[in-house]
């Protein structure tokens, strides 16, 4: 959803994945392949707009499963209602590929995949019932994690992980509502999945978000609600960044408090998780294309998908 958290709002919470089918002549190799995620992400965006109650949306989530099943045969696709800000019935699908199943530490990798069904911040007004196409809003950090899965497939980490790609993110109330307004219309399939995790009574060492990952001007500060909740994971990710020399992505500044995925896995299912996220409080926040019709396939570039897999690859294999 990624807007400005108000700070009341963070007072009261205070208080209470070479693709081998798809790409086929790679090599297989556990090292990150910018050039692979870039295809995943390519045919996200191929599908068209994954907004909820589409052919899009259901087709692309049958891909998302059979995908992952090369890699493991851990996969499952967690179907749930839910209603969005107003009151219409929607259905979302969490899904979720486990790696190394059988350990008993564990960490969780998320990303939303649905994209927004509406163009709510597009420059042309025309365009503010238009769906989204999401390259970077959603398909550039699910094409990372595709690529994390296929690694993970290849070279077994020591612990166990769990990929875990949340719907209904992105359809949280129009920018012109003027109907009563919830922060709570927003990462529905999060929302579910921590009041119902999968499997059961589900506990992770830590987890890692990654939304809006993917632009060729991304820089990724310290986010505010991932300092609350999350600050020896954002310390983990940072300094495995800093190793590999990806500062000039990863910044040590810090960032308003945002409401993400991440917000809900902390508060209910209590899961100290971080966003890695672009936003950047010099430029007004968020990337320009950000809720527009211009969340295209040409804004994304391969070294920042690269730069993020990189450390998140990194921290998976250091943990023991």
């Amino acid at each position: 959803m990624k807007r400005s958290m108000l700070v009341p709002f963070l007072v009261l919470f205070m208080a209470a994945f070479s693709c081998g089918s798809q790409q086929g002549t790679k090599p297989a190799t556990a090292e990150f392949d910018a050039a692979s995620a870039f295809g995943f992400v390519k045919t996200q965006v191929e599908f068209g707009p994954r907004v909820p109650g589409t052919p899009a949306h259901t087709a692309c989530a049958d891909w998302y499963a059979k995908t992952l099943k090369q890699w493991t045969p851990d996969v499952f696709v967690q179907e749930f209602k839910a209603r969005a800000y107003d009151g219409r019935p929607l259905e979302g699908k969490n899904i979720i590929a486990s790696f190394n199943s059988q350990a008993k530490d564990r960490i969780l990798l998320c990303a939303h995949w649905d994209s927004r069904p509406f163009a709510d911040h597009d420059p042309d007004p025309a365009n503010h019932f238009r769906p989204v196409i999401g390259a970077n809003d959603g398909a550039s950090g699910v094409g990372i994690l595709l690529e994390v899965a296929r690694c993970l497939s290849l070279k077994k980490p020591a612990v166990g992980v769990d990929i875990l790609l949340l719907d209904l993110e992105d359809f949280g109330e129009h920018a012109n509502w003027r109907g009563s307004s919830s922060e709570e219309s927003w990462g529905l399939g999060s929302q579910y999945w921590a009041k119902n995790p999968y499997p059961a009574g589900y506990k992770a060492r830590f987890g890692i978000l990654l939304d809006m990952v993917g632009d060729s001007a991304a820089t990724f500060p310290m986010e505010g609600t991932s300092m609350h909740f999350a600050p020896a994971v954002v310390k983990k990710v940072w300094a495995v960044a800093r190793g590999l020399g990806l500062s000039k992505y990863f910044l040590d500044t810090e960032s308003d408090p945002l409401i993400d995925d991440h917000l809900y896995i902390n508060r209910d299912a209590r899961i100290p998780t971080m966003d890695i996220i672009d936003y950047d409080s010099r430029r007004g926040g968020f990337p320009s294309s950000w809720h527009t019709t211009g969340d295209t396939l040409d804004k994304i570039d391969k070294d920042t998908l690269a730069a993020v897999g990189r450390a998140v690859l990194a921290v998976v294999y250091q943990e023991k």
